[in-house]
């Protein structure tokens, strides 16, 4: 019986890809850097906006002094009047900076996310066909970027907001040193508390957002496999798994709320504690005749103000703390899988041969073999069989030839160029692949068969289905080609799904087409189907690998593996000979050893 701890739980996920949290932001390099740099003049101008802000907030701290000390004294109605015209005009002021500071924090948030979007998602491709998949649900990248984006957005004007106490402790000051010196004692307390909230909130933050990851990727696993669990009675003890990470995570997330709560308000009430020592200060001035009655409570308000950001950062640290961890794991992220800089040219597609030297593979993330030393040769119009026993290695030379698995050593060729040679998008276009475990996208089954191409056109969809004789299959479904399949195409029988596999497979006439054991779920009508469509890719002079645990009478040559190696490989009339021969040798020796024992009675 295995037991779930919170300990293993971040050990594991700490130790994942050598994605290691650091403290603040990290380094100034890397790609997160060098999209957030593209937009230093916009947020130069909103440096700029911020100080023009904050200038502005001084406004009703003057209105409110002036009123004390020069209108109420004088009973000047028009005096009076003028303030609150100025003042108005100040707020109005205020209003519209504040919303263009929102405005392009907002944007340039968004700007950042659509920019490094696809490179995180292509990152989290390639890391999973390296077998480096990330914890949990595999989305925390996704919603690390979420995470920045949200910072970015709502967070970083509260940054900015920051230094400007240092000037609000400045004009108190220049109204009496004492209020300032009051204030900076204050502020000093506040920030001492800013410090402890920060080395209080990191770790259940950085273990909360760990936590979410693996709920939610137990909760996507047991809906993925509710049949299965169903089938075999293992949904309570599945749900019950859950129900531990829930109640890590609850606790987890019940830990850092009480934190933010309790810190948040002490933050408030030494706040509210200190615009009250800050009043009691200036009445004292005032009863000395050291300042004004109005110094009070502009005094009173500039406090209020100067605080205000150190308020702020403490009730949004949790924020910070989940875009500081995810900007820090994004960017380990981006380091371990470089972008790629493209293929500059772009090559013809294959027509001719498809060559495999000495090839050896190896699931990804794993050093085990599965794979070891095969060469073969096919050219135009040939179709191959690749037969034998349960755990030979077939599967993974087919993923190898399909480009879905890179080749430890050696190399696979088409044309006489590598596959590498190709981008991995053009690549795709002239390979058909068909999955030993079907896997169609939630979507239609046009859009299916289509690949998802925009572009595709009707005339395309349809021949790829007649190829696979699917299209009267598909025309006899109620929305025809408009069906949805469903995730993972749980609304079709697994001979549908098998069929309209086959048609993705031929779409757009591929030159080389690899089936992975295409026959498991077909009957007699789908066993035709397939046999039409490998006969039909090889008179337009494509080649196709077949992958099964017996060979077809379609194919031209078989490649026979065992132990994850080639033991015979040549033309199909051939090889099978031999086999044949191979097992009559057995028998004759029962037959021999039998007559041999019936002579010596």
């Amino acid at each position: 019986m295995h037991h779930l701890t919170l300990g293993g739980v971040l050990e594991s996920s700490g130790s994942s890809g050598g994605m290691q949290v650091t403290s603040a932001f990290g380094e100034r390099d890397g790609e997160l850097w060098e999209v957030v740099r593209n937009y230093r003049k916009v947020f130069i101008v909103v440096l700029c906006v911020s100080a023009v802000l904050n200038v502005l907030l001084l406004g009703g701290s003057l209105y409110m002094m002036m009123v004390y000390d020069s209108v109420l004294p004088s009973h000047s109605i028009p005096t009076l009047a003028g303030l609150m015209i100025l003042v108005m005009i100040v707020y109005l002021f205020q209003g519209f900076f504040e919303n263009m500071r929102a405005g392009m924090l907002a944007d340039v948030a968004n700007s950042v996310e659509r920019e490094l979007s696809g490179r995180v998602q292509s990152a989290m491709s390639q890391l999973a066909l390296t077998g480096r998949k990330m914890p949990g649900d595999g989305l925390s990248p996704m919603h690390d970027l979420e995470n920045v984006r949200a910072f970015m957005s709502n967070g970083v004007a509260t940054l900015l907001d920051l230094p400007w106490v240092i000037f609000f402790l400045a004009i108190l000051s220049v109204l009496h040193i004492w209020l300032g010196v009051t204030a900076l004692v204050g502020a000093i307390i506040l920030f001492s508390l800013t410090l402890f909230t920060n080395r209080a909130m990191k770790q259940p933050t950085e273990q909360l957002l760990q936590l979410s990851a693996y709920r939610n990727g137990a909760a996507e696993t047991n809906l993925r496999h509710v049949e299965l669990l169903t089938a075999l009675g293992m949904g309570g003890r599945m749900q019950q798994r859950w129900g531990r990470l829930n109640a890590l995570y609850t606790a987890a997330q019940n830990k850092l709320a009480r934190s933010g709560a309790a810190l948040g308000g002490l933050s408030r009430i030494l706040r509210l504690a200190l615009q009250s020592i800050i009043l009691t200060v200036g009445a004292l001035l005032v009863i000395e005749g050291k300042a004004s009655a109005g110094v009070i409570f502009a005094a009173s308000v500039l406090s209020a103000r100067a605080l205000a950001p150190v308020d702020q950062a403490i009730a949004n640290w949790k924020s910070l703390i989940s875009a500081r961890v995810g900007w820090m794991r994004l960017t380990e992220m981006l380091k371990c899988v470089p972008a790629t800089a493209g293929v500059s040219l772009r090559l013809p597609a294959p027509i001719q041969k498809l060559e495999v030297e000495k090839l050896v593979v190896a699931p990804p993330g794993t050093r085990q073999i599965t794979v070891n030393g095969v060469e073969f040769r096919l050219n135009a119009g040939d179709a191959c069989a690749v037969i034998g026993p349960s755990g030979a290695g077939k599967s993974s030379l087919g993923r190898a030839l399909v480009g879905a698995w890179r080749p430890s050593r050696g190399t696979i060729r088409l044309d006489g160029a590598t596959q590498d040679q190709w981008d991995p998008e053009h690549f795709g276009e002239f390979i058909g692949y068909l999955p030993q475990t079907i896997e169609l996208l939630d979507g239609t089954i046009a859009e299916n068969i289509a690949r998802f191409d925009p572009s595709a056109t009707s005339e395309a969809i349809v021949a790829a289905a007649r190829a696979a004789a699917v299209h009267d299959l598909i025309t006899g479904l109620p929305q025809g080609y408009d069906t949805r399949v469903g995730a993972d195409g749980q609304a079709l029988s697994g001979g549908q799904r098998q069929r309209i596999g086959l048609a993705r497979a031929l779409y757009k006439d591929p030159f080389l087409v690899l089936l992975d054991e295409p026959n498991s779920n077909l009957d007699s009508e789908g066993e035709a189907a397939l046999a039409a469509a490998i006969a039909s890719v090889r008179e337009r002079g494509g080649i196709v690998v077949v992958i099964s645990h017996r060979a077809l009478g379609q194919v031209s040559h078989v490649l026979l593996m065992r132990e994850g190696r080639m033991e015979i490989f040549g033309p199909a009339a051939d090889v099978m000979a031999r086999l044949r021969q191979r097992q009559k040798r057995p028998r004759e020796n029962v037959v021999a050893m039998q007559a041999a024992a019936a002579g010596t009675a």
